[in-house]
């Protein structure tokens, strides 16, 4: 069964984020804009010279998340549009900054050897994530304009 890069992500951000304290009346504003946040960077990134390749470092262990690109782009995102309206304090920024590189590392545990060749690469990444480029798994709803499916 094909799912969205989205709800895994959300997952992810929920699952990171019982931890934090966020104030109840801001906890979906902040747990959506995290979400959100490292969706538009994975989209930034996959539509950018090299994109693909640093995506692909990131889901197959290549490159951790707490040095990828992805997770940088994520947390400016973030920054700019959910924290610096929100007034929630050093501490508390600092917290939910700090669980980009875990959400992003937790969607990098979903991939493995798909395929059977022995390795990790694009095509067990694309078979994790609902099977095809163009369908409507996570992976096609993130790449498939790319590669010209629809």
């Amino acid at each position: 069964m094909a799912f969205s890069i989205a709800d895994v992500i959300k997952q992810q951000v929920s699952a990171a984020a019982g931890g934090v304290q966020i104030p109840a009346n801001l906890q979906n504003q902040v747990l959506g804009g995290l979400s959100d946040s490292i969706l538009g960077s994975l989209k930034k990134t996959a539509t950018s010279k090299g994109g693909i390749n640093i995506i692909t470092d990131l889901l197959t262990g290549k490159t951790s998340a707490t040095q990828s690109p992805v997770t940088s782009l994520a947390g400016s995102l973030f920054t700019n549009n959910i924290l610096k309206n929100l007034n929630l304090g050093s501490v508390l920024n600092k917290s939910l900054l700090a669980l980009i590189p875990t959400v992003l590392g937790g969607v990098t545990k979903l991939f493995k050897d798909q395929n059977g060749d022995g390795k990790v690469d694009i095509n067990d990444v694309i078979i994790a994530l609902g099977g095809s480029i163009g369908g409507s798994g996570l992976l096609g709803g993130l790449l498939g304009g790319i590669f010209g499916k629809k």
